[in-house]
């Protein structure tokens, strides 16, 4: 009577559990939280925990439906059958199964039947208990199960698990990570927070950096807004109105042995809502993103450089450079959260590398992403490398253009951020050309967001190659300008990684480490100076506005104030209180041109390892700032090649190439390592004789390019 009683609940709740559905069931109303797993992932039992807190029926499929419905033990109908049959079969059972309401633990292999999976995804939300497969391993050994459905002969148990993860993630709405050693309990602990997180969409939303209170504003901007307007109306950057989740100890552990792409996964479901970007659309963008593209199957590789000291090397993907890391993912959500009938202008200020790297990520989408999309990049005639201005200018797509200004990129930054300032121009262009103006610099949270896990994955290969265990500290230290590098490190610190000093270093435009050493930022009479690292020639920089804003536990009345001030008088200091709780955060230096270059010569001629000028800026500042007591993580931001003249200068080797590509290949040939990126060997040797646009250091001028570019872009006779 007890199955009978089981099988007529989940058909028809009784009274008393439709009265919880009316309390803490209403989280999903009549819906059915359906837990997916490996077979010993815990199904049942969780499934059963759960349902007790709820209040709900718990319905076990193989002994409530399949054994039900074949009047046998399931281990009875699998002999007889045999496992390409029971699979077809169990599917079957499952198609003719409905409910409301209850709590479902499914089998471990009815993610493998396409149809069964449709029909109960359609009746409620796919929890996937996401347990260590050596973790699996050990308890089915413990249940005497040496094989699994589907498993053929001369299959191991591993295999059979890792391939069995793919239908896991094609179906799940929201993962549960399960620590080692994590108990039933905490396990139905982390399923009824994940389904409360689902549910509250409203709560994951985001503010600017400006906004002076939860009352200042009734709208809520998710973060497939922010992800499509770039900037706050209000000219304040977006962050999240809560805080970064947070992963235990527990959980970081099972990311150890992950890939570069599966961390990835991981770390951004938890950032952005399954609602703003459902998790298997997020899973197709960051393998997309983050696949043979890169040169190194790695993506992000961390190397032993001298001493403590580590190298995180950013530059393996297509344009050799950090930027790629999150320009390659970043396209992928913008396009995913565009509203339709519109048209999109990316305009983009770069002091070098960000330009290449955006267009070689909206180069990426096809269809209709790709027709109502276009990019526009500013940069500083003078400001870039020859072969990053190479790089830009020989871009081919339709949609996509770079254009120099005879200025800096402070000029162009603030140019653009003028034009999103100004609602008569949006207006304007919206109305003449449905066009709206968006943003993929590092003032974009969609730019900033995908940096977090390079951090994060740069401390985890630490512990799988045993130079720290997890929870010992690490300092990172960054060549920073526009503070984005630097800022998603700080936020990978709150996510749970072990930095203990986010180290800043400067070249000789040193206004962040000024500002960081003495909380006063000054731009009063001071001139930018070029240098031979000039990703980070920058002298206002954005995403310091975030970081005040964190520093001050969100005071947006503060951070408006100062940032304000900082626009009309050039100048601003923060209260002593603010300046102690920054320099718990970060360290910060400078480093002179000779410094930068002795550094590289230093450097090649102890291991044979050549680094680009800003890697060398980290390195002095890392030589004169860290103490030695942990382990220091240098963000190598960018290839050597894309620095060619100073590195040859550097290195003391006589007789350049005038040909760019002869030039990387003397290089090289002098380097133990890094290797050119095949990309941008390819891009340099087809590049064309086209001459790019140049224009006047003046905003009316970048105005009418961002309208012409509209025009070319959107208004073509076919």
């Amino acid at each position: 009577m007890g199955l009978l009683n089981a099988l007529r609940a989940v058909r028809c709740p009784l009274s008393t559990s439709k009265s919880w559905l009316c309390t803490k069931a209403s989280l999903l109303g009549d819906k059915n939280i359906l837990l997916m797993g490996l077979p010993g992932a815990g199904k049942t039992t969780v499934g059963r925990i759960v349902a007790h807190r709820l209040g709900l029926p718990a319905v076990d499929v193989d002994d409530d439906v399949l054994e039900t419905a074949w009047k046998m033990p399931v281990a009875a109908k699998l002999v007889e059958v045999g496992g390409e049959r029971f699979l077809e079969e169990e599917g079957q059972a499952l198609c003719n199964f409905s409910s409301t309401g209850c709590v479902v633990s499914l089998t471990g292999s009815n993610p493998l039947h396409d149809a069964a999976m449709q029909h109960v995804k359609e009746s409620g939300l796919v929890v996937y208990l996401d347990v260590d497969g050596e973790d699996i391993i050990r308890r089915l050994a413990r249940m005497k199960v040496n094989r699994i459905v589907g498993q053929e002969a001369g299959v191991s148990m591993r295999d059979i698990l890792r391939y069995r993860k793919r239908f896991y993630e094609k179906w799940l709405d929201v993962r549960v990570l399960c620590g080692t050693g994590d108990t039933v309990e905490e396990v139905a602990e982390k399923v009824v927070k994940a389904v409360e997180r689902y549910q509250s969409h409203a709560a994951e939303t985001y503010v600017s950096t400006r906004s002076e209170g939860a009352g200042s504003s009734n709208q809520k901007t998710y973060f497939s807004d922010v992800v499509v307007e770039g900037l706050a109306t209000d000219g304040g950057l977006y962050v999240p109105k809560n805080s970064f989740p947070h992963l235990d100890a527990r959980e970081w552990l099972r990311l150890v042995d992950m890939s570069y792409p599966e961390r990835a996964l991981v770390l951004l479901e938890k950032c952005v809502h399954p609602l703003d970007v459902p998790a298997l659309d997020l899973r197709t963008m960051i393998f997309k993103a983050y696949g043979s593209n890169f040169s190194s199957e790695a993506v992000a590789p961390v190397k032993h450089l001298i001493h403590n000291q580590y190298v995180l090397e950013l530059f393996h993907g297509p344009t050799a450079s950090f930027k790629d890391l999150a320009l390659q993912l970043m396209p992928q959500l913008f396009a995913h959260c565009l509203p339709p009938m519109c048209n999109y202008l990316v305009l983009v200020a770069t002091s070098g590398d960000t330009g290449s790297a955006v267009l070689s990520g909206f180069s990426r989408l096809g269809g209709a992403d790709g027709h109502r999309t276009g990019v526009l990049v500013f940069f500083p005639e003078e400001g870039v490398s020859e072969i990053q201005k190479l790089q830009m200018t020989s871009c081919g797509e339709s949609n996509a253009r770079a254009v120099s200004v005879l200025s800096d990129f402070d000029f162009c930054q603030r140019s653009i951020k003028r034009m999103f300032g100004e609602s008569g121009l949006a207006g304007y262009l919206a109305v003449e050309y449905g066009t709206v103006l968006s943003t993929a610099n590092s003032i974009n949270w969609a730019r900033l967001l995908p940096q977090v896990v390079y951090h994060s994955s740069a401390y985890l290969d630490l512990c799988r190659d045993g130079v720290i265990k997890f929870g010992e500290p690490v300092d990172v230290c960054i060549p920073t300008g526009n503070f984005g590098n630097a800022m998603s490190a700080v936020y990978a610190k709150q996510m749970g990684i072990p930095i203990r000093k986010v180290i800043c270093a400067s070249n000789h435009n040193r206004v962040v480490a000024d500002f960081i050493t003495t909380g006063e930022y000054d731009l009063r009479g001071r001139p930018l100076m070029l240098s031979s690292s000039p990703a980070i020639d920058i002298l206002k920089s954005s995403n310091l506005e975030r970081f005040v804003h964190h520093v001050s536990g969100g005071d947006g009345r503060l951070v408006k104030e100062l940032f304000t001030r900082l626009d009309t008088q050039q100048h601003f200091q923060v209260p002593e209180h603010l300046l102690s709780r920054i320099q718990e955060e970060a360290l910060a230096g400078w480093c002179s041109e000779d410094d930068c270059l002795a550094a590289i010569r230093s450097v090649h001629v102890q291991t044979g390892y050549v680094m680009d000028t800003h890697t060398a800026v980290a390195k002095v500042v890392a030589d004169r700032l860290q103490d030695g007591s942990c382990p220091v993580v240098l963000c190598s931001t960018a290839h050597y090649g894309k620095f060619a003249p100073a590195v040859f200068k550097a290195l003391q080797i006589p007789n350049i190439p005038e040909d760019p590509v002869e030039q990387l290949k003397k290089l090289e040939a002098k380097a133990s390592g890094p290797e050119t990126h095949r990309d941008m060997m390819k891009c340099l040797q087809e590049r064309g004789s086209k001459a790019h646009r140049v224009c006047e250091a003046e905003y009316s001028v970048l105005v009418e390019e961002v309208e012409s570019m509209i025009q070319d872009s959107f208004l073509k006779v076919l």
